[in-house]
């Protein structure tokens, strides 16, 4: 591959089509399902699905072909082919869907509004995971401009995967024909460490999302005549929560949770933690004076990536400051979400989290653990020795430094998925999702630079995916 040549092209691309149409999609409110119930009628999805079909349909790349999948009752499905020499597919995937605005953005930023600052596009959805699409083919655009030969690739681009990918199972088993056996998939919304290399994402931790239900009385009273008498909803909801989670440390206390970690994974946490350092808990935006959970960077990567964790991240039952009067709550409700190791049974740690919450309530209040969903996590199979080379190789051409490997703390229900379903395809899941980047939170932002570079090592891991020698 011509690199100069290939970064000259994708840098145009960026900036003369991908950027603008990238704009455009910003704008569209195409909240996932699980955040916006009427989704379907509102339209939105519909919109940004047919701006990315649109933008796909006008590339030039030979024997191209779009469409648009959707069932109803179900979100849509981008579905791209491009032929290639010899009978290996390539499968590249993203998600069109968006997480909701969430609050906190910086003045001059919002999250339909894009705003290009610094060589970084603001908006929710352009890192995450809007971008995949324009990269996908752009990479494929790139060998085809070259005369580089590729194997037949395959784009999917889903639209639910903040909502665990629920749709996502039925589409492919509906295309099993049309997908084949992919040999390679990329993947490209996960993390970087950095924006200066590329990260290969070699593990996801699983999701256990649930409510916590507490009742305790069957309306409010006033709190100067329940207090002493009847127990405190939300003083029951931390006894609880200590049942599974130190209050101390944030260990969780339930065994069926917990994982080895695999030497491997250890020895990839301590490369990636000499690399960057305090930037791994200086990525998050902390309040002054507060610091994270160790002081030692190769424990902060493996407590991301292979420890189980809990975040409270909803509730109900709680008036709203101005109208908290004087009232004894009658009921409580918390949104959990747990983290799980990659190899965690996730349907065995949903059984173990809501039988050790609900068994003997305190003072017999009414308790009850809803599970919302359970989506396990994935351990990366051992790099092929070409993919490895190719990466290594891909990397230190386009950014001048070494890729590096590091585990991740979300969840892609989709390649937990397709790992069980074809165990001996070979893996690139990567991403731009950086420090700062934040991309359920306020001040989402697409880093341009690297997000062009990643483009080109994705075409140079395809080209050599189609030149490897077998083995």
């Amino acid at each position: 591959m011509d690199l100069k040549r290939a970064l000259k092209t994708t840098s145009a691309a960026f900036r003369e089509s991908i950027v603008p149409k990238l704009s455009e999609y910003i704008r569209i409110p195409n909240k996932s399902p699980l955040f916006d119930s009427d989704w379907e009628a509102q339209g939105h999805m519909a919109r940004a699905a047919e701006l990315m079909a649109n933008w796909c349909r006008a590339q030039p790349i030979a024997g191209l072909k779009v469409e648009i999948l959707q069932e109803p009752g179900r979100t849509p499905l981008l579905f791209c082919e491009v032929p290639g020499i010899g009978p290996d597919t390539v499968l590249l995937y993203g998600h069109m869907d968006k997480q909701p605005e969430f609050t906190g953005w910086a003045e001059g930023l919002s999250p339909w509004e894009p705003v290009l600052r610094d060589g970084k596009l603001y908006g929710r959805g352009g890192a995450d995971d809007g971008y995949a699409v324009f990269s996908s083919l752009t990479a494929i655009r790139l060998l085809q401009d070259q005369k580089l030969p590729h194997a037949r690739c395959v784009v999917l681009i889903e639209a639910c995967e903040e909502s665990g990918s629920y749709d996502l199972p039925h589409y492919v088993e509906k295309l099993a024909s049309r997908i084949g056996t992919p040999s390679l998939v990329v993947c490209l919304d996960a993390e970087c460490g950095n924006y200066e290399q590329l990260w290969c994402t070699t593990s996801l931790r699983g999701n256990l999302v649930g409510d916590l239900v507490i009742e305790g009385l069957t309306e409010g009273v006033h709190s100067g005549a329940g207090t002493g008498i009847a127990p405190s909803v939300f003083r029951i909801a931390r006894t609880l929560i200590a049942r599974v989670e130190s209050d101390i440390t944030g260990d969780i206390l339930i065994d069926e949770l917990s994982a080895p970690i695999p030497p491997a994974r250890i020895e990839q946490a301590r490369a990636a933690a000499g690399v960057l350092g305090a930037n791994i808990a200086g990525k998050l935006p902390f309040v002054a004076g507060a610091r994270a959970l160790s002081d030692s960077p190769v424990e902060l990567v493996l407590n991301n990536t292979w420890r189980p964790t809990l975040a409270v991240t909803g509730a109900a039952g709680l008036p709203a400051m101005e109208n908290a009067g004087n009232v004894l709550l009658p009921r409580v409700e918390l949104k959990l979400s747990f983290r799980l190791p990659p190899s965690t049974d996730a349907d065995v740690a949903a059984a173990a989290v809501k039988q050790r919450l609900e068994v003997d309530p305190p003072y017999g209040v009414r308790v009850r653990f809803e599970v919302g969903s359970s989506q396990p996590g994935w351990n990366a199979p051992p790099f092929a020795a070409w993919l490895e080379t190719s990466m290594q190789e891909a990397s230190r051409a386009t950014f001048g430094r070494d890729a590096m490997y590091l585990g991740t703390g979300g969840s892609i229900p989709f390649i937990g998925m397709l790992g069980e379903r074809f165990p001996s395809t070979q893996f690139l899941v990567t991403g731009v999702l950086g420090p700062h980047s934040n991309a359920h939170g306020p001040n989402e932002f697409l880093h341009l630079d690297c997000a062009e570079k990643l483009t080109v090592c994705v075409a140079r891991v395809i080209a050599d995916h189609h030149g490897r020698l077998p083995g």
